[in-house]
């Protein structure tokens, strides 16, 4: 406990006080499941603290290893953990495949990947540690299904209530027969440790007779199978083939299953936090290997770069030319962190960086612009001049030169679009205008962009590009 003590006093020379009172508070107060794949935007608005503040905090937490960092693959369609990574390193390019909605899918950082935080062993122990002596209600609200699944007391007895009709733990090795009675709905016999799923079609006229059906779980992750049967009684054999306990469970595919799995809350993607500063400078070892290719379906690039520097060099010495550089380095990134974006690299007078939504990086352009005029009104000069371009689109997450950075021809375009400016302008996109949020932040600010049509390099035909005066 002394250690942990000490670990938090470390914590405070990086961290928000007030947000370490929280987590500290969270480790002493908070019930195991609270404990368990802390859903940090959850977190921030129950305690109405800034959301970058709480992740830089539980990432500082976690690197001082108060907590364990976890990648979840997601299924977009039920909200379930298809796999849980201790590094994006061993994020597989192959398909992940979800058993309860018979779909494969390809791992995406945009929304398939959520990062969470649990804490850690060492710290205090919860149930979530040993995941194999947790009941089946626990097991599938703590481990099977994300942190973005709103899961009440209320909802999870109106699934064991209403749409269960039965279910069980089998130990390996383990055979039992189980007697129900078939509703005239769509049931699903599932098992969520070994991921695994009968889907059972029930229509048409009552049986009679009993009907029969054999399910075997094992360690193969089998395709999922699809059997008719009538409304009435069925004599159901499970199976426990595998290594390890199983937790089947048979349930209505009904109102109540999918008005549970509707409701959503917003999760920490790992695309935001690629898209973190903080994250980018902690886990500096912990972004990718050399050969992975992560894509990402909607990134915001922003490139600044300053007019005339080496005619400023010479006009105010080396000496003076770097001062106000730096001045202007150190104004923008943290512009760029305040926006919630991160620096991705600086390229001599040149910044690179990346935002989740478009409307950050405009609000970041237009507040690096003030930036520089206050900077030049304090020397009584116009020595800095910085363009600024946007664009928005699809890119791979890669690693390049030891760190991790971004490709494809969205980042081209931003950097094209950049150097159109000659001037203290801003240029972007369409998709960068087109966001909703980007016409707030303008109208906010009495801009009106100007439409112009721009030849890139090496972009084949002409761009539509918009000035922001």
């Amino acid at each position: 406990m002394n250690e942990t003590r000490a670990l938090f006093s470390v914590l405070k020379q990086t961290t928000d006080p007030v947000v370490v009172d929280a987590i500290e508070h969270l480790i002493d107060e908070g019930d195991d499941r609270e404990l368990n794949r802390i859903n940090l935007l959850n977190f921030s608005a129950q305690r109405q603290l800034d959301e970058e503040r709480v992740i830089a905090g539980f990432l500082h937490a976690s690197r001082l290893g108060l907590f364990d960092l976890t990648w979840n693959v997601l299924c977009p369609g039920c909200g379930g953990v298809l796999d849980s990574h201790s590094s994006l390193k061993l994020l597989r390019h192959d398909d992940y495949n979800c058993a309860l909605c018979a779909s494969g899918y390809e791992a995406s950082v945009d929304d398939m990947v959520e990062a969470s935080f649990t804490v850690s062993p060492r710290v205090r122990q919860i149930a979530a540690h040993d995941p194999k002596t947790l009941p089946l209600w626990e097991y599938v609200r703590q481990i099977y299904w994300s942190s973005g699944i709103e899961l009440t007391e209320d909802e999870v007895s109106r699934l064991a209530e209403d749409a269960t009709l039965a279910s069980l733990e089998l130990l390996p090795g383990e055979k039992t027969v189980l007697s129900l009675q078939l509703p005239n709905q769509f049931c699903v016999v599932f098992e969520p440790v070994t991921h695994a799923a009968q889907f059972i079609d029930v229509q048409g006229e009552p049986a009679q007779d009993t009907q029969h059906l054999s399910v075997t779980f094992d360690n193969a992750h089998g395709p999922t199978d699809t059997v008719k049967l009538r409304p009435g009684p069925l004599q159901l054999t499970i199976d426990n083939r595998s290594d390890q306990r199983v937790l089947p469970a048979v349930w209505i595919a009904g109102d109540v299953l999918h008005g549970m799995l509707g409701k959503r809350k917003p999760i920490l993607t790992a695309k935001r936090m690629l898209a973190n500063q903080t994250f980018r400078d902690v886990y500096k070892a912990d972004h990718l290997n050399a050969d992975q290719r992560l894509k990402i379906t909607s990134l915001t690039f922003l490139f600044t770069d300053l007019k005339g520097s080496t005619a400023l060099y010479e006009r105010v010495g080396d000496v003076a030319a770097f001062d106000l550089v730096r001045a202007h380095f150190q104004a923008l990134l943290e512009i760029i962190s305040a926006e919630k974006g991160a620096v991705v690299k600086t390229i001599g007078d040149a910044v690179m960086a990346t935002f989740v939504a478009p409307a950050q990086a405009v609000a970041a352009g237009l507040r690096m612009r003030t930036a520089m005029d206050k900077l030049n009104a304090a020397r009584g000069s116009q020595d800095l001049v910085l363009k600024v371009g946007i664009h928005e689109g699809p890119c791979l997450a890669v690693m390049l030169n030891e760190r991790q950075d971004y490709f494809g021809q969205t980042v081209n375009i931003a950097a094209r679009v950049q150097g159109l400016s000659t001037s203290q302008a801003m240029y972007v996109t369409g998709p960068v205008l087109d966001a909703p949020a980007v016409v707030d932040v303008l109208q906010k600010a009495s801009i009106v962009p100007v439409q112009k049509e721009a030849a890139l390099r090496g972009i084949a035909d002409k761009v539509v590009v918009y000035e922001i005066p």
